[in-house]
């Protein structure tokens, strides 16, 4: 009997060994469904108000009622925050004068757009650049025909102030706010320019000056 005792001793030590060395199996299958979790990025948070770049306004931003979320009335602030980059640092000479502000860099072919603001609120919108759209479809190198195709009804003329043959094509708002599209045509009855604003800004011919 004792052999027979020390063969089940033996054979359970064996197991004992065999037990203490064999790998783990679970482990690789908890890596597995570990790994993945640590891996994946969790998703953007979309912003409230994406900001308006660049000397290119998105279509639709400039409208009777001023420029995106900075409506005619707004502060200085309010409209560089708008436009979402550099304005320049202008000011007025003296409290509460008028000035414009302007996307920076400036290049030599006209101001682009521009911003006029007085006494500290934001008047009206100046557009001199071919690839910018009124509210309503017009731009710069349109004809007064084609200004008065797409604004029937709504279009008083006056003379130009310096250009003989030029006018001014006066557009109401058609929701009868206060704000009101001007059309600049040169004397072959071509748009060179546009602006919108509020009274007695939009009327200004000269701009600031």
């Amino acid at each position: 009997m004792k052999w027979w005792l020390s063969l089940v001793v033996v054979g359970l030590a064996a197991c004992g060994e065999r037990a203490a060395h064999a790998p783990a199996v679970a482990a690789p299958a908890a890596s597995a469904t570990v790994a993945p979790q640590a891996t994946v990025a969790p998703a953007p948070r979309p912003e409230a108000v994406a900001p308006l770049k660049g000397a290119m306004p998105a279509p639709g931003t400039i409208g009777f009622a001023g420029f995106g979320p900075a409506h005619f009335g707004a502060s200085d602030e309010q409209v560089r925050m708008a436009w979402g980059t550099d304005l320049g640092d202008e000011k007025p000479a003296e409290p509460g004068g008028c000035y414009y502000l302007l996307p920076q860099a400036r290049t030599a072919n006209g101001y682009r757009v521009g911003f006029m603001i007085e006494q500290d609120r934001f008047a009206r919108v100046d557009v001199d650049a071919i690839d910018i759209e009124a509210p309503g479809g017009g731009k710069v190198g349109m004809s007064t025909r084609d200004i008065d195709r797409l604004y029937a009804g709504r279009v008083s003329k006056q003379p130009h102030k310096y250009i003989d043959g030029g006018q001014y094509l006066r557009v109401v708002d058609a929701a009868a706010g206060p704000g009101v599209l001007l059309f600049e045509t040169d004397a072959k009855g071509v748009v060179s320019s546009w602006r919108i604003g509020v009274p007695p800004q939009i009327d200004y011919v000269e701009g600031c000056s």
